[in-house]
């Protein structure tokens, strides 16, 4: 045999070897051995090794305890599974070295302070208020008989600006603007105007043009102040007394701008029917508004996740009346959950999902996850997923793992889902890994 094919064929059982030892069982533990770790207090964790050797394990046992010792340096047998249990917040690193000096793995590990809340999937009825004057649409003044202009339009006012405050003075209520245009327009004086575009503050002067038909003082603008709809509230976080709902950003119907939130309510809503989602048209739930006098919280964010503000007390129906654990995003995993919500009255039910992706997420995004409605009942009764259920709550092996977003158009039996994390941090309920005090009310 040449040199030549000697080579190739070293080559090819090196490549043999290589290949074997990837799919090993050591070789798959030592890549799927994580660089870094969250844990709540008190939670446990197992990691695992396969490796047929020991090691000395160094950490901080004041955060974290590994095999239950309370040792600063320790030997640890790596063909059997390390057990972490967390001691109190902080931040360590556990150490792993073989015969005590050659580096073979080092994990960060966090530890924050245990977080639970109680999961909601009540149909609740939302009052928002924007932060200003929405400006919706324009529209032509008749000035002549023959002759129709809009000042909107001529004062380069944009479909989803938003009008915070009129000569100087903040507005967010429609029933003024009237008496503002007719004062301007009798002393043929301009309305100086501040406006929120696109995040960037703008200003303009509109000078109110008279309508010769309707006989008054126009802007030729449409505008709005409020939204009002149903939806699903996700969670109550009775330490922080705050919660989160929706999944989704509220936008304006006709310009699809968020709204920036000026003031708003969270009421009971009680479902009264449900027109059930079919391929290429998604349902939703209709429901009332009840109780309106009995207001649940406030509304003091809008967020690409959802609603959030204070609770005033604790909802009412939930199916679980004591608090439960939530889960950091790389918990959850592909296989069976629930989803807690309404489609009949205010009866929260649970309903079984699978959960059929996870995606892998180191910032805010609100397709966390894609999930499959696999309940008979829940299909019978909505076809999948409807507008409304949108905030439903998902809980999978005993936590809060993330809420119900998107429906697919083409299959409302699928759609996406957050990471509760997400929601919490925007309730206010921050998750920071790089301080003591993670947890403090918004």
């Amino acid at each position: 045999m040449d040199s030549g094919k000697r080579k190739r064929l070293m080559g090819l059982i090196l490549v043999f070897f290589v290949c074997l030892g990837s799919i090993s069982t050591p070789f798959q533990s030592f890549a799927s051995f994580p660089n870094e770790l969250r844990l709540f207090t008190g939670q446990e964790k197992e990691l695992r090794l396969s490796m047929p050797v020991h090691a000395q394990a160094t950490v901080n046992p004041d955060v974290v305890k590994v095999n239950g010792s309370a040792e600063h340096s320790f030997q640890v047998d790596l063909n059997r599974p390390i057990s972490l249990e967390s001691a109190s917040s902080g931040e360590t690193q556990l150490q792993l070295r073989l015969f005590g000096k050659i580096p073979l793995k080092t994990v960060k590990v966090n530890v924050m302070p245990d977080l639970k809340v109680i999961p909601g999937g009540q149909t609740i009825g939302v009052k928002i208020k924007s932060d200003g004057i929405m400006v919706v649409g324009h529209h032509l003044v008749s000035v002549a008989e023959n002759k129709k202009m809009s000042p909107g339009e001529e004062a380069k006012i944009q479909v989803g600006d938003l009008i915070q405050e009129v000569d100087g003075t903040y507005i967010n209520d429609v029933t003024k603007v009237a008496d503002l245009v007719k004062k301007a327009g009798e002393q043929k004086k301009p309305l100086s105007l501040k406006i929120r575009r696109n995040d960037t503050q703008i200003r303009a002067d509109i000078t109110p043009a008279f309508d010769i038909l309707e006989k008054s003082y126009r802007l030729g603008l449409y505008i709005r102040d409020s939204a009002a709809g149903v939806g699903t509230l996700t969670f109550y976080a009775p330490d922080q007394g705050v919660y989160g709902a929706l999944g989704h950003v509220i936008t304006d119907m006709d310009t699809q701008t968020p709204i920036s939130v000026g003031d708003g309510q969270i009421v009971h809503s009680n479902v009264t029917s449900i027109a059930k989602s079919q391929n290429g048209e998604p349902g939703e739930k209709r429901a009332i508004f009840i109780n309106e006098s009995k207001i649940l919280g406030n509304i003091e964010k809008n967020t690409a996740f959802g609603i959030f503000g204070k609770m005033f007390s604790a909802p009412e129906h939930s199916i679980e009346k004591e608090a439960i654990p939530v889960a950091f995003a790389e918990e959850v995993k592909e296989g069976p959950a629930h989803i807690y919500t309404v489609v009949s009255g205010q009866k929260v039910e649970k309903f079984d999902i699978e959960v059929v992706h996870v995606s892998r997420q180191e910032f805010p995004a609100t397709k966390g996850m894609v999930i499959k409605i696999t309940d008979p009942r829940l299909l019978d009764k909505t076809g999948g997923i409807v507008q409304g259920m949108s905030g439903s709550p998902i809980i999978q092996n005993g936590k809060m793992i993330g809420a119900v977003t998107h429906v697919f158009v083409n299959d409302p039996t699928s759609g996406y889902g957050c990471f509760i994390e997400w929601m919490l941090q925007d309730a206010g309920v921050v998750i920071n890994p790089n301080t003591q005090q993670n947890l403090k009310a918004g």
